[in-house]
This record gives C-alpha cells, structure tokens and sequence, in this order.
C-alpha cells in the first residue's frame, strides 16, 4: 500500500470482536480513502502513456472507484482512436460504472440519515459517488455523440444535462461551505465575475499558484464542526522560469537535470494541492480536484459550440461559460493527480487548438491584465514543464510542446519535437502526433513528408481515411507540379502525377465510414465535392485529374487549418508562389477555363488574403477579399456594390441577383464568402491592436498629423476614437457571420467567429465600452 493508504490504516483502531460504530466507521474512511488513493494512482499512469499498465492495476481493484478508473482507460482509447468497437466496449463500460456509483451514491445518503453535509464537511453524503456517477454520464455523451447514431447522440445530450446538474450541485455546496468561512473560490461565478469586472494589481500569467485562488468576503454565519489543520503545503516550491524547465527536459522525455521540488508521479496529490487548509480531507480533495474539471471541461465546450448550436443548447438549459470553465480547469491542474492531468490535457486542447485556430484574441499586453480569452504563454510554459515531469513517459505532453512552438512560429522547433516523438506505447497517441506532424510538414511545404505522414495516419487512425488520402494526394500534387515545371525528369513527372491520382481516386472509395451524429464529417463533404468537381472538370476539358485541379489544394487546406498563422516569413513567402496560377498543369485554354470559375477565384483570393495578411500586407489583402464579397449578397456598408455599369465586362465582379448562385451548386465551394467576411473582421481587430496603423491611411485632404480637427492621429483622444471604430467595424462583421447560413465547414468558421466575440465582449468591458 502506498505512503498515505498507510498513514491511514495506522490510525485506524485495532480489530476487536464486537467494534463500536464509530471505530466501524472509521475502517470504513480508512478503506475509502486508500481504494481513492489506489485507483487514482493506478489511472495516472494514463496520462504517461501506459493504459495497459494503468488497466492491469485497476483491474486488481473491485471498488467503484477502480472501476472508473478502468472506464477511463477505455474512455482514452476510444476518443483518441475513434474505433468504434472500443467506443462500443467504452459504452458498456460506462454505463456498469453508472449503475455502480448510483447504488454506492445511495448506500451513502442513507447510511448518514439524508443528504446534509456532517458538521465540518464540504460536501453532502455520497458526494464521491455522485461525482463518478457525472464523470460517467459526461464520458458516455462524449461517447454517444462521436457515434455514427443520431439516437446515440440524442441519449447523449440527455446524459450530458444529468451530469451538468450534478456537478453544478456540487460546486453550489462548495461554494455555500466557503462562503461560511468567509471565502470564496476563483471557480465559483462571484469570483469570475469580479475578476473580470476589476483591473488586477499585478501580472497573472506567471504561473505562479498564490493564496489569491481564495479570496476573503463576508461570512453568512460563524464556522461550525472541528477546525481546519493549519498545516499549509500548497505553494512551498520556488517557481524556475519555464523555458528553463523545458530546457531541463531533454526530446525523449527524460529529465537531464532533476528539478527541485516536483511532486513525484506516483503521488495520489491528497496532500499537494492548494488550499491545503481548506481541503484537507482526501476525499474532498478528490471531489474539489474532479469537480473542477469535469465541470469546467463542460462549461468551456458549450461555450465553444457554433452560435446556432449554442442558442439551440440554451434552450435545454446548457449555458457555456468560457472564463468560469478556464478558471477551474487551471484550478484543478494545481493538483498532481489525474484529475489535473485531464484537466491540463484540455487546457492545452483549448490553447494549442481552439485558439491555435482564431486570430481574434487579446495580445500579451492584454493577457497581463487578465484576459482569460487570450493564451497565457507563460503560464503554459509552466504548466507543461511540470506535466513532463509528473509524467515523464508521456507522448501527449511532447506533442503539446510541439502545438506551443508552432504557435510561436517554430514550426521547424515543432517538426524536430514531433520526429523524436513516434515512439509512444500507445498507438492513439502515436496517430495523433503523426497527423500533428502531418499539418505542420504541409505548413513548411515539406510535401514529400506531408505525404508520408498522412499515409502513416491511415495506418494508425480510423477517424477519416478520406481525408487522409486526399491530403496526401494534395502533397504528390506538389510534387507533381514542382516536377512538371523544372521539366527536366520526364519519369519523375509521370510517377507523382500517377500517384496523385491514384490518392485521389481513392479517397471517395472510403467516404462515409465515419460519421458524426449520423451525419457524414464536414471535411469528407467537403473532399467529395471537391474531387467531383475535378472528375467533372477533366471531362469537360479533356485533361487528366491531376491537370484539373485548380489552385494549390494543398495551400487551401493550410488556410482552412489556418496554418499561416504559424508559418514564418519564408514559408509564407513561398506561399504566395505556390498560390499562382501559373502552377497549374493544364493546357492554356483549359487553365484560362478554370480561373474564369468565379468559387475557384473566390478560394484563390481569401488563401492569399490571409498570407499577406500575415506578411503585414493589409492594405493588399483587404483589396483582394474585396472582390470576393463583391460577389456576395451580404456586404458591409463600408464596402457598397453596385450594379455593373457595362453588361459586357465579365472581368470585375458586381453583385446582382444571380451572383451568390456561383458559390451555389452540388460542386461549388460555398465557404469563400464566409471566409471572406472573416478575414475582414481579423483586419479590423488588427486595427484595433495597432491605431498606429491609421497614419498609413489618413483621410482625404488631411494628414496623419493634422485630420482637420486640430488633434493629431498620435493623440489618445483620436487613438480612442480609430480603436472604437475599428472594434466595431470588427463586431459588425462577426455579427453577420453570425447569423449566416449553413455552409459544410460552418462549424469550423463558428468556432473561429465565437473567439473573437467573447475578445471583443472583454475588450469593450475592459476599456469601459460596453454595450450591455
């Protein structure tokens, strides 16, 4: 048994024959805590890459809580695989753990007489029990909603909103406890509320855990029950400056140098936790940790949810809460068991991916004065560092630190991180650093290795085989075009070209295996329509597939994954020369053909947009996607279109009745538009972060220095003035999106449209500009 399984069983009484009831209940504390302490030790060794490990342990234990522990182990592997006999294992599992924890749930209540916490506890009886019954339920709808079934995912839902109660009871009784004693936490919604509504004193990115996590307001009524031990443990180590932290870790995961004060893997995290004088007892400290984070996962992602998915939601009373659920996941990441290590895992999935993905997010400035939408480097850098070392072995943590180095431009950093990183015990984790490596070889069109990787995904992953054999036809399409325009190996041309199409044929052949809520993925829409719009193409123009395929496929792709954002200047540079058209392969008169095709112009324009963007070249890219939304029935006042004045220039766009019919169609790309009215609003925030820009672009008839009204563009009056312009003209643009129609990528738009409303929402309460 483990040191703190034997503190406890040191101090429980000595068997006698006839034991009284208090010291009966006391062996049965004792028993409680060490299974909580067991099954929680043995499940950590999920988070270092060792399922088999962590099952054979759990395997060993017969309580309710190693059975959750088992759960999760299939749980992993289902949602990191998408297999879908393990996510039917995963189903099964859940569902006895359910039954399991409903029954222990109720032995409890009425072996304490009623559902009152005791004198000096924080939770109601059977509280533990409820918090797996809400783990279980959460997991389940997780599971049923990446099932192929609409019935499944409806269940789901229905999970979802018991789990939703549950928890919320539980922080409610939390919070009740803590405001008794005075205090409050930085997860409940008082305190989100007023941080957000007052201007810290100091940086809160520094990683640093302080005793600010509990913040002093009046006390309901005196405190009752034994006292709080005074002993305090949660903030006795000496913070090291993270990028010396990672340094300290060599590519394979080993620690070159020991770091001072890190908690050791195998602790359960009873007794390292902050707070230590409030959650004392361990298996309020499994409730505290666990609520935290399961709660906090499901207010981030219901506040993360497409704008008419999340009206839908509110309905059934799910209402996301971005800044209360960021909150308590950091809080629940302040304890070094495996409740903070899922809690940590999806903090990075929100960092390095959701808002790895957006463009619209407060700068570093602003992220010192506590904006919870932005990325808190720093304190990431902090959190990572001490994930590597509680968890060593990990594969997930180094592919994490491979998302943070693309996410500073790195991307060459990142490649070397993720090659040095194949080598996990578990295959799910091994998929996703392949495809991550996948994304960023295209990101540096480093096509061969792109092709390489996607093909390795197919052979590691069953999520979208598809998709995965188009990007990998997308890359032998470079490399065919690269070839075909040296024009000195004949050979090399045929091979690349033959092994284009033949991705390529095979893509559709593997369509529609995997589905969403029975509804086939976007990008799999997305790549059929795409590929029978080039079958239809060479047939009309009597070329080859691979010749008619119009702009860069593949530079499509890094835009709608939004790699530009993490590409460095030469790649960018490149992209440019990639996004030409005198790429294309197809005789002249069929490539004058494909351009006059006005989505395929649509797609080529808002892929350069966004890299000259990205290069600095804002005016540029503004007059670009400016012929896009000429074409668009939805156009800003900023920018009027008028009827076409010449019936016979076909050349310029004009927006008339038939004009959105171009992106219309079973073969159309119907997301430029969008995509377009996008970009705009990222150019308006850019404004809105930079008034220096304005002097590049004074009004007619005045000067940068002097507009006509006596106060300079430099001065803060007029600064205030262009930033409140340029944040509405911003706004404007993201309330269209919006509310647009249904497109096969919306939702990856929708994500994208809701970070960058919640930035505006803080940056206009933060400035004193808010509308509400």
């Amino acid at each position: 048994m483990s040191r703190l399984g034997s503190w406890f069983k040191a101090a429980a009484p000595k068997p006698s024959a006839a034991p009284s009831p208090a010291a009966s209940q006391v062996d049965l504390t004792a028993y409680e805590i060490a299974m909580i302490e067991d099954a929680m030790a043995s499940a950590a060794l999920i988070m270092n890459d060792d399922i088999d490990g962590a099952e054979e342990a759990l395997r060993k234990g017969g309580s309710t809580f190693h059975h959750l522990g088992h759960s999760l182990c299939v749980f992993m592997r289902s949602v990191l695989g998408f297999e879908k006999s393990i996510m039917v294992e995963a189903s099964n599992r859940l569902n006895d753990c359910e039954t399991m924890a409903w029954n222990d749930m109720k032995k409890a209540q009425k072996d304490a007489g009623g559902t009152t916490p005791a004198p000096g506890r924080i939770y109601p009886p059977g509280s533990e029990y409820a918090l797996i019954l809400a783990e279980a339920q959460l997991m389940s709808a997780v599971v049923a909603v990446l099932h192929e079934s609409l019935t499944e995912a409806i269940k789901g839902f229905y999970k979802l909103r018991k789990a939703f109660v549950t928890l919320d009871g539980l922080m409610q009784a939390e919070e009740a406890y803590l405001k008794s004693r005075g205090l409050r936490t930085k997860g409940s919604r008082e305190s989100v509320r007023s941080l957000s509504e007052k201007q810290p004193d100091r940086s809160t990115d520094d990683g640093a855990d302080d005793d600010s996590d509990l913040e002093f307001v009046d006390a309901s009524e005196a405190p009752t029950g034994p006292k709080t031990p005074l002993n305090y443990e949660g903030h006795l180590s000496k913070d090291i400056d993270p990028e010396e932290k990672l340094a300290e870790l060599s590519l394979n995961g080993n620690r070159k140098n020991a770091l001072p004060n890190q908690p050791n893997v195998q602790s359960s995290g009873f007794r390292s936790g902050p707070d230590s004088d409030i959650f004392s007892n361990p298996v309020d400290i499994f409730i505290h940790s666990g609520t935290n984070m399961c709660f906090g996962i499901l207010l981030l992602i219901i506040s993360m949810v497409p704008p008419a998915f999340s009206r839908l939601l509110s309905i059934i009373g799910f209402r996301g809460d971005r800044e209360r659920g960021v909150h308590m996941l950091w809080r629940s990441t302040e304890f070094n068991n495996i409740n903070g290590g899922v809690a940590g895992l999806m903090l990075f999935a929100y960092y390095n991916g959701l808002l790895g993905f957006s463009d619209i997010l407060p700068n570093d400035e602003d992220i010192r004065k506590g904006a919870i939408v932005g990325y808190p480097r720093e304190r990431c850098a902090n959190l990572l560092a001490k994930m590597r070392v509680l968890f060593p072995d990990s594969g997930l943590w180094r592919l994490e630190e491979a998302r943070m180095l693309g996410n500073k431009r790195d991307l060459h950093g990142a490649i070397k991180i993720l090659k040095s990183n194949a080598a996990s015990k578990m295959r799910q984790v091994n998929a996703l650093n392949s495809f991550e490596l996948s994304l960023d070889f295209m990101y540096v069109q480093d096509y061969p290795g792109m092709r390489d990787n996607f093909l390795r995904c197919v052979e590691l992953n069953d999520w979208s085989h598809a998709l995965y054999y188009y990007l990998a036809g997308c890359a032998e399409l470079e490399n065919y075009r690269d070839a075909f325009h040296a024009g000195k190996d004949e050979a090399a041309i045929r091979t690349h070209k033959k092994k284009a199409e033949d991705l390529f044929k095979k893509a559709p052949t593997v369509v529609g295996k995997k589905k969403f809520m029975a509804k086939p993925l976007p990008f799999e829409q997305f790549v059929s329509r795409k590929l029978q719009k080039w079958q239809e193409r060479a047939k009309a123009l009597s070329v080859d597939l691979a010749d008619a395929a119009g702009v860069s496929p593949a530079q499509e792709m890094t835009y709608l994954w939004n790699g530009t954002k993490k590409m460095g200047t030469a790649d960018l540079e490149r992209s440019t020369r990639i996004l030409s058209w005198d790429r294309l392969t197809a005789p002249e008169k069929a490539r004058a053909s494909i351009r006059a095709e006005a989505d395929e112009r649509a797609v080529q324009d808002v892929c350069m947009a966004a890299v000259l963007r990205n290069l600095g070249k804002h005016d540029e890219a503004r007059k670009i996607l400016q012929e896009v939304m000429a074409i668009d029935r939805y156009v800003c006042v900023s920018t009027p279109v008028v009827p076409s004045p010449d019936p016979s220039d076909t050349q310029t766009p004009y927006a008339d009745a038939s004009a959105r019919a171009v992106f219309k169609g079973a073969t159309k790309d119907d997301y430029p538009p969008a995509a377009a009215h996008y970009e705009m609003a990222v150019l308006a925030w850019i404004g809105v972060q930079n008034p220096g820009l304005r002097e590049t672009a004074p009004a007619s008839g005045s000067t940068p220095a002097d507009d006509g009204t006596g106060t300079g563009t430099g001065t803060p009056q007029r600064e205030e003035e262009w930033r409140r312009k340029k944040l509405d003209e911003c706004q404007a643009w993201l309330d269209t999106l919006s509310r647009w129609e249904t497109f096969i990528l919306d939702a990856r738009f929708g994500m994208r449209i809701n970070s960058g409303l919640d930035t505006i929402r803080w940056y206009r309460k933060e400035h004193g500009w808010a509308t509400e």
